[in-house]
Order: structure tokens, then C-alpha cells, then sequence
């Protein structure tokens, strides 16, 4: 990029730090200019592709020009995304393997970009069973943890909708796996909103939404949370599948993510919106929006809709 750089403007305090995952088509350096269009204190990205186990080489030159590309924007934070194939609680033995070289190669390359926490799915048993999968689980993340090559950013355990064998569903559960593992405050938790009304929790009632995060209070110390992926749900509460859906336009409901924007346990926390977005961030930039409205005001949001659906 040429020219003079605008540097963001620096976020206000108390604030959550609100931004959404952002692509890094044609270099990571260009996740920056796509981030601040969104008016963004902090974004996701991935290190390389999701869906495959290896990525290409990040050179030197990449990463220390994305180093300087953040200073020079200012960006409170940014964190990554590990991929999809990863599963530290795989019994089978090619796939353990894999997953834990795996991570250990984001982690270096998130170290490498300089970036504060990369994010995890817990695992799935695949029917063995959730302890021994959590057993595994924190066997692999032990392991990884432990080479010096992948000191750096902090690893954030994303709760789960619960579907099939996966792990963190509940709390309890990454409490479990991030005791078991002995690695302490290198480990902290991600909450995926989404993720937690489709395993059941009802965070969309009063009496649910306390309790909810009563047992996070309960479970962790207040700054292991890392990082809060903010998505509404295409469907009903217990459903146990993965479905964003735009802020308000789902199950969950608009009333929720007022509270959750203006929430002060979230002061400071990267607020990060994985929702339905067009190439032009359209999505995303409204759902921004509505999260730094609610934030700043409390009441109503300006003519946005309560898409909560009935049942």
C-alpha cells in the first residue's frame, strides 16, 4: 500500500474492542484495509487455509510487513482462527498426528505475525467417549505447548454447539480440558454465541443469560476470555448445529447482543462477528454497526428488527 496510512482511532476505554473476521485474499498485510472499511479495533483472520492441513511459506518479508502494517493502523487486536481439521481428541492415530503438527505450525506462524491469541475447536472423541476425548485432548495441547518454537499468542478453546462427539459444549468441560492439560494461563477460552444457544444454553432469557455467564465467572478467571465470536442463529435454541446468522435476524434475537455489546465484563475484549457477509463486508459492516450503536446508546437500535423466531 502506498501512500500516507491512517492510523485507526484508538479505542474508547471501557469499550469492547468490535470488529469481525476479515479475508486475507492477496496477501495477510490486506486484511488491514478491509478491516478498517468496518471502522474495526480488531479482526480474525486465518494463517492459511482452513481446510487444509499445510499452507503455503510465510516469509519473512510477509510477516514483517504485517507487523508494520498493524502499528502503523493502530489495530487494538487481531487474532486468528485455527483450522477445521484439526482434532487434538482424534483416536485415530494418522489423524492425532497430523492435527497436532498442525497446530503447532499456526501457532508459529501467529507468532511469527505477532498475534495476541489463536483460536481452537476443543475436539471431537468420535464415540470413545467425552473423558477420554478430553484426556486426549489435553495430552496433544500438552505436547504442542510444550516445544519452544510454539511460544507466542495465547490458545483460546472455542466452546461448541455440542453436535455429535464434540467436546466444549459446556464450560465445564473446557474447565476440564484446560486443568488437565497444565498449561495454565497460556490457555484461555473463546466464546462463540451462536455455538452456545445451539448447544442449549439459554442465553436469550433473563434468568439464562445470568447463569450462563455465573458458570464462566465460576470456571475461569475473568481474563481467560480472550475473545467473544458474536453470531446470531438460524436455528431454535438445542439444536446442536452451527448456523450464523446476521445480528437480530435469527433465534437468538436483537434484546440479546444489546446486552451482550453493552456488557462491562466484555471492556477491552475483541468483539468478532462471524456472520452471513457479501464480498463487499455489507454484512458485517451492519452487524458492526449495530453492536457499536447498542454499545454507545442502550436502547433502541434504530429501526433494526427482532428476527427471533417463535418456538
Amino acid at each position: 500500500m502506498t501512500g500516507r496510512k491512517r492510523r485507526a482511532s484508538a479505542p474508547v476505554a471501557g469499550a469492547p474492542l468490535f470488529g469481525a473476521h476479515v479475508s486475507t485474499a492477496g496477501g495477510v498485510g490486506r486484511a488491514f484495509a478491509r478491516a478498517e472499511t468496518l471502522g474495526a479495533a480488531a479482526f480474525q483472520i486465518f494463517v492459511k487455509s482452513p481446510a487444509q492441513w499445510r499452507g503455503p511459506e510465510l516469509t519473512d518479508v510477509s510477516a514483517e510487513a504485517f507487523r508494520a502494517e498493524r502499528e502503523a493502523r493502530g489495530i487494538a487486536r487481531v487474532v486468528a482462527h485455527a483450522g477445521y481439521l484439526i482434532n487434538l481428541a482424534a483416536p485415530d492415530k494418522a489423524i492425532l498426528l497430523a492435527s497436532r503438527v498442525a497446530l503447532a505450525d499456526e501457532l508459529r506462524r501467529s507468532a511469527r505475525l505477532g498475534l495476541d491469541a489463536l483460536i481452537l475447536h476443543p475436539g471431537a472423541h468420535r464415540g470413545e467417549g467425552g473423558l477420554a476425548g478430553i484426556a486426549r485432548a489435553a495430552e496433544s495441547l500438552a505436547e504442542v505447548l510444550a516445544d519452544r518454537t510454539t511460544q507466542g499468542p495465547r490458545l483460546l478453546l472455542e466452546n461448541t454447539a455440542g453436535h455429535g462427539s464434540l467436546l466444549g459444549g459446556t464450560w465445564e468441560e473446557l474447565a476440564l480440558l484446560r486443568s488437565a492439560s497444565g498449561a495454565g494461563e497460556r490457555i484461555g477460552v473463546c466464546l462463540d454465541t451462536c455455538h452456545a444457544f445451539a448447544a442449549g444454553h439459554a442465553i436469550d432469557e433473563d434468568t439464562g443469560y445470568t447463569a450462563f455467564f455465573a458458570d464462566l465467572d465460576a470456571r475461569f478467571e475473568r481474563s481467560a476470555l480472550g475473545c467473544v465470536h458474536v453470531n446470531d442463529s438460524k436455528l431454535p435454541r438445542g439444536a446442536r448445529r452451527d448456523r450464523h446468522a446476521n445480528l437480530g435476524k435469527g433465534c437468538i434475537g436483537k434484546d440479546f447482543f444489546v446486552r451482550l455489546a453493552r456488557d462491562a465484563r466484555f471492556a477491552g475484549v475483541p468483539l468478532i462477528v462471524e456472520t452471513p457477509s457479501p464480498k463487499d463486508l455489507s454484512g458485517h459492516r451492519r452487524d458492526v454497526n449495530l453492536l457499536r450503536r447498542a454499545w454507545r446508546s442502550g436502547t433502541d437500535l434504530q429501526g433494526e428488527t427482532d428476527g427471533r423466531k417463535a418456538g
